[in-house]
């Protein structure tokens, strides 16, 4: 019995093992390749990086020359590159430019770097260089429209090509501050932006930048990949080369909440604009760092002079005492700023010191406005951007505790910008970059009379004649008093609450290697690496 049940069992095991060495005849190998080239592309899926970085807002063009945004730009600045660029300390130094030098107080002259080309394969030249600038400050010379960034060059008339590699930039006068705008041009390609027009190139764009263009809308994503023909951007900015990521994603996530659950989820690796609130909790989590750099954006709440009750420098002075920005710095921003005492930042150029600022004094706020006229008060709409909404907040319930009836109404920016641009506007709590860290990059767009930026509508024609002198003023001492002296003038008159500097808040994935934010707010991808 246990013989004829040992034979059953051979004979069984003996039918099983041929039936899997006949199956392994004809489709184990086949099985085997199947499982190679998943593994080998799952290795290779694994070695792309893709960096993914939040920001806020929609861009407002992928031309360098149209736009004045500084969200736009950090996302352009990631497939362009300029004469010069500024490291995360605000230093200036050569980029595309190999060497400059200022021969006359009107000339400055520029060696171009050899070997750059852009993303289409030409090589970049002199040529590149003076047609980028020529194309900004002529009039109508983008298909027809002029660039909003001509403003930002000053008293530049042309550039002139000298050589291959060689241009020379000519001033109708002397600009101090010449150098220290360059950092916000970037170089666009002749040939292809003659050959295609410009509106193509918008949606087409071709640059010299560690990242290319690959697809994308102004709305929702903009996608790029590593350029390999780099040359390898500034030889002051380690590490010198081609991008470490394979893929750049900047996606536009303009809700706060969305953009964190986005980085919780490693969705992104990089959030721009974290509010103060939310620093804590996500510091308390290990997968996510947060950065922050100083700033050089002011925040503040500009105040329509033409509109009663504010065509009354004494209601504008009260607002300014009715309000403590030191409570709101350090209550709302979590001490993430710095309350000013005055219209300009304490790091910039020019300074005022001696400006004693108007300090939290509510009394003193209520006796104005009863020498006004406004024992009673009166009721204001304080306008904001989403990103102002909670310390607007705050101030319109310190307003209220001296009787003024302020609410918040929080509007999109583009529809915002089309109200201010109307002068209905009483109240309106903003904001202002000055990258530069010069005054001629705040305080003249916000006082000149008719100033791109005046949303106050405010007009003083001392503070006009200084500006003016500043512009040609090569003494750093005289142009130092000129901007003091114009700060003690719009202290006076108060044409805006004096509000604060924040720091630039941003968080990363902790997988996130090589990137510190910078002040101007800046997010440059070229060094940065995924572990």
């Amino acid at each position: 019995m246990r013989k004829l049940l040992f034979l059953g069992l051979t004979l069984l095991l003996i039918v099983a093992l041929t039936g899997v060495v006949g199956c392994s005849s004809d489709t184990q190998p086949q099985q085997s390749n199947n499982e190679g080239e998943q593994k080998q592309e799952q290795n290779e899926q694994a070695e792309i990086k893709v960096l993914t970085v939040a920001i806020p807002t929609e861009l407002e063009s992928l031309d360098p020359a149209m736009h004045r945004d500084r969200v736009t730009e950090t996302v352009i600045r990631n497939m362009f590159d300029g004469l010069v660029t500024r490291t995360t300390d605000m230093e200036i130094v050569p980029e595309i430019a190999e060497s400059y030098e200022q021969v006359t107080p009107t000339e400055w002259v520029f060696k171009i770097r050899e070997g750059i080309t852009f993303h289409n394969g030409e090589k970049l030249t002199a040529e590149d260089v003076a047609f980028t600038f020529n194309r900004i400050i002529t009039e109508g010379a983008v298909d027809g429209k002029s660039s909003p960034r001509k403003g930002l060059l000053g008293t530049l008339e042309r550039v002139e090509q000298l050589d291959e590699y060689t241009v020379k930039f000519v001033l109708t006068e002397s600009w101090p501050i010449f150098l220290g705008m360059l950092p916000f041009q970037e170089i666009v390609p002749k040939d292809y932006i003659e050959e295609k027009g410009s509106d193509y190139f918008a949606k087409n764009p071709v640059g010299a930048g560690p990242f290319k263009f690959v697809e994308g809308t102004l709305n929702e994503q903009v996608i790029m990949e590593r350029y390999d023909g780099y040359w390898g951007g500034s030889q002051d900015i380690a590490p010198v080369g081609n991008a470490q990521v394979d893929t750049v994603i900047f996606k536009i996530i303009p809700e706060v909440s969305s953009r964190i659950a986005a980085l919780q989820a490693g969705d992104v690796q990089i959030v721009q604009e974290i509010p103060p609130d939310l620093v804590e909790q996500l510091q308390a989590d290990p997968d996510i760092e947060v950065k922050m750099a100083d700033s050089t954006r002011e925040r503040f709440i500009e105040i329509n002079v033409n509109k009663p009750p504010f065509d009354d420098v004494r209601v504008r002075q009260a607002m300014n005492y009715a309000i403590d920005y030191e409570s709101i710095v350090t209550h709302i921003l979590g001490g993430n700023g710095e309350a000013l005492k005055g219209p300009y930042m304490p790091k910039g150029f020019g300074y005022n010191d001696k400006l004693p600022g108007y300090g939290y004094n509510p009394e003193k706020a209520k006796e104005l406005l009863k020498e006004a006229g406004y024992e009673n008060g009166f009721d204001v709409v304080i306008d904001a951007k989403a990103d102002e909404k909670t310390a607007t907040e705050a101030v319109a319930s310190q307003l209220r505790e001296v009787g003024i009836n302020a609410s918040v109404r929080v509007w999109e920016w583009g529809v915002f910008k089309e109200k201010i641009a109307e002068g209905q506007r009483l109240m309106i709590a903003n904001n202002w970059g000055n990258g530069s860290l010069d005054p001629a990059g705040i305080l003249e767009p916000k006082l000149r009379t008719g100033g791109r930026g005046n949303y106050s509508f405010y007009s003083n024609a001392r503070v006009d004649e200084l500006i003016e002198k500043t512009m040609s003023e090569t003494d750093s001492a005289k142009r130092a008093a000129y901007w003091q002296e114009i700060q003690e003038i719009v202290y006076e008159d108060a044409p805006m609450v004096f509000g604060y500097i924040t720091k630039e808040l941003y968080a990363q994935r902790a997988n996130v290697t090589n990137w510190e934010p910078s002040p101007d707010g800046r997010i440059n991808l070229h060094d940065v690496g995924l572990k």
